[in-house]
């Protein structure tokens, strides 16, 4: 081999390294940006929104069964609560069934687990529920008037809105409550009303039938699957306008 000819090779040595040395950079790339992208989902997910489906239909028909929906858990936070804002919160304690979930193959759980870390599964929704605010802390809240219609701090509220009736129905079927929502605490209510287990039915549990806002994980503001319900979650504030702050002459 000539000078020049070994030359040449010599020349022609990186050359042909070069394509495996594109595929590593790639890969490398690659993985920095998924590895960012699971932190960036894992924060947003942790601080700013998470996910939630429905499980039942007591909030029907403002949520279905099945409704994905998206919570913002900045509220809890930075914020207050209004009356009329959905809610979801953790079990104060004897609102849900104790259940046995049947045991799952590890590459499902596994599979689940890293869905949940980036806010797109949601495995816990069924430890969690959804209501409506009625009451918040000082409002004396009861159930009902001639009419059937509760009233918060004496003023009645028309919740045809969103409250679901049977044909024929004016109001839901009454049960009858009168409450003081202490410091600290909610009270929430189903939109389909006779068919929600909430603040009423609970009067005999440790948390009287109240939700302590630390339990309460965000507020629902959007839903999200499927496409043909995609939009926002009306909370329906102007049927508490005229509802006074408690304590008001």
């Amino acid at each position: 081999m000539t000078s020049e000819q070994t030359a040449s090779a010599d020349a022609g040595e990186p050359t042909q390294a070069r394509p495996n040395s594109r595929f590593w950079t790639l890969m490398r790339d690659v993985l920095v940006i998924v590895l960012i992208a699971v932190v960036v989902s894992f924060l947003v997910k942790t601080f700013l929104v998470r996910s939630f489906f429905i499980p039942s239909g007591s909030m029907e028909n403002t949520l279905q069964v099945d409704d994905r929906i998206l919570v913002d858990e900045l509220t809890p936070r930075f914020g207050d609560y209004e009356r009329g804002d959905v809610i979801v919160f953790r079990d104060p304690g004897g609102w849900l069934p104790v259940t046995v979930e049947p045991p799952r193959p590890p590459v499902v759980e596994a599979l689940d687990w890293v869905l949940a870390l980036v806010g797109i599964s949601a495995p816990d929704s069924k430890d969690h529920l959804i209501k409506r605010i009625i009451g918040t802390p000082g409002d004396h809240v009861v159930c009902c008037n001639p009419i059937g219609q509760i009233t918060v701090n004496d003023v009645p509220i028309d919740e045809t809105a969103y409250v679901k009736l049977a044909p024929g129905q004016t109001a839901p079927k009454e049960s009858l409550f009168d409450v003081d929502v202490p410091d600290g605490s909610l009270w929430v209510l189903g939109d389909n009303r006779d068919n929600s287990r909430d603040s009423r039915a609970h009067t005999d549990q440790p948390s009287h039938g109240f939700v302590p806002i630390d339990n309460v994980v965000g507020r629902a503001f959007l839903i999200t699957w499927p496409l043909n319900r995609f939009g926002p979650i009306d909370f329906h504030h102007e049927v508490f306008a005229g509802v006074p702050e408690p304590g008001s002459p």
